[in-house]
This record gives C-alpha cells, structure tokens and sequence, in this order.
C-alpha cells in the first residue's frame, strides 16, 4: 500500500531538525504526575510559641499547602487560655508568666492578678501572637492568684479566680488559665534579718555581762576563809 505523502512529509522533516526524539506515550503520563498536587502537611504553629504567626498566615505564605489545627466559632466567646511556666525574680519583685493558646480565634489576652483577700487587677492588653507577659511591684513574702484572659469580638474567656476549686500552684502542672503564685522573701531580706537576730544575741551578751560585773563590785564576792594551821 502507497504511504500518504502527508504523512511521509512529516517523517522527513522530522529526520531533518536536529536532537527531535519521537513521541512517547510515557511523555504524557510524567507530565500528569507532575501537575499531581502534593499531600498537605500540618502548619509548623505551636499553641504555646511566643509571637506565634498565625495559622491562615503560615498558610498563605508556604511554599505547598498546609493544615490548621480545629478552632472553635468566631461567633462564640475563646476557650480559656492554659497557663503555663511562671518564672519569679525575689529580688526583682516581678514574674514572667508563660500560657498557651486556646483552640478558638483570639484577639488580644491581659492577665488578671488577685493578692491575698484583696480585689482584681487587670493588666494591659497584649495582641494574640504574645504567650509571655510580666508581672511587676510583687511583696517578697506575699500570696497571689493569676489568670490569663483571652478575648475576641464575640466575648472573652473564663477566669475563675481565687474561688476556683482545685486551683494549683504555678509550680506544677497547670492545666487551666489560673494559678497560685508565692513570692519568696529577698535574699537581702533574709540577711538582714540573719544580722539582726545576731545583733540582738550579741547586745544581750554584753548586757547580762555588764549586769554580772555590776552586781559583782557593789555586792563583793565572797571570800573563802584561810585555813587553819594545825599546832600553831
């Protein structure tokens, strides 16, 4: 059968342009493979990283698509704040507090502070990238109660304060937005407290001493008699 000379004109200009190569199906299959997206991964977000970018962030600006953890309705007010490590500087009088984000959209946290019996005290407002914060002006010796906030349009999350049951100490594992929180005295406080209890024994040495010798001149002490010699 004659060859079509459409098709043997074909043929020879492809023989005539040099490094042509022949058309394979498996060209085909790569390029498919290649446009194959590839499988999403989650974001590298920590709930408790200080100046954490936001997830939709780290999701606009990767390379390759990732996964967000679940949050809560913007609709509804955040779930409370876990607090976390709270490091205290005696001799500063202040502490630096430690949280986690809740798994809900947040604006801004503040803390709010209780000491002994006495009312509330809320702090300045920190944007929702902060999970570190300082307290400050805290009495050596003195008991407080710390509660991270966290806020958005909807509302603002729990503190249950002082009143809270089962509140834990800062020092162990916390896994609510609040914690008790203890000053120690000073160093310097305790030194001088050292110096002065040590002051006053002295002061009382010297005063039952002088006391003694005082009640020694005006009284006399008393003499043992000479002893007798036999014979004489």
């Amino acid at each position: 059968m004659p060859h079509s000379p459409c098709l043997l004109w074909l043929l020879a200009v492809t023989s005539l342009v040099p490094g042509t190569q022949p058309l394979v199906a498996g060209d085909l299959e790569g390029d498919e493979l290649d446009e194959t997206p590839l499988p999403a991964v989650p974001c590298d977000y920590d709930h408790c990283r200080h100046l954490q970018v936001p997830c939709q962030e780290l999701q606009r600006a990767g390379p390759a698509a990732c996964l967000c953890p679940g949050l809560s309705s913007a609709l509804q007010p955040p779930h409370p704040p876990r607090l976390g490590e709270v490091r205290v500087e005696a001799d500063m009088g202040r502490a630096e507090v430690h949280w986690c984000a809740p798994s809900s959209p947040v604006n801004q946290y503040w803390l709010v502070l209780w000491e002994g019996g006495g009312g509330p005290q809320k702090g300045p407002s920190f944007n929702s990238t902060v999970r570190r914060a300082e307290l400050k002006g805290l009495n050596p010796g003195g008991a407080y109660v710390v509660c991270v906030v966290a806020a958005n349009d909807a509302g603002e999350s729990r503190a249950p304060g002082p009143g809270a049951e089962g509140l834990d100490s800062v020092d162990g594992p916390n896994l609510g937005p609040c914690g008790r929180l203890t000053v120690p005295p000073r160093p310097l406080t305790l030194l001088h407290a050292a110096m002065g209890v040590g002051s006053a024994l002295a002061l009382l040495s010297c005063s039952a001493l002088v006391w003694h010798f005082c009640l020694r001149q005006r009284w006399g002490c008393p003499r043992r008699g000479r002893p007798s010699h036999a014979g004489l």
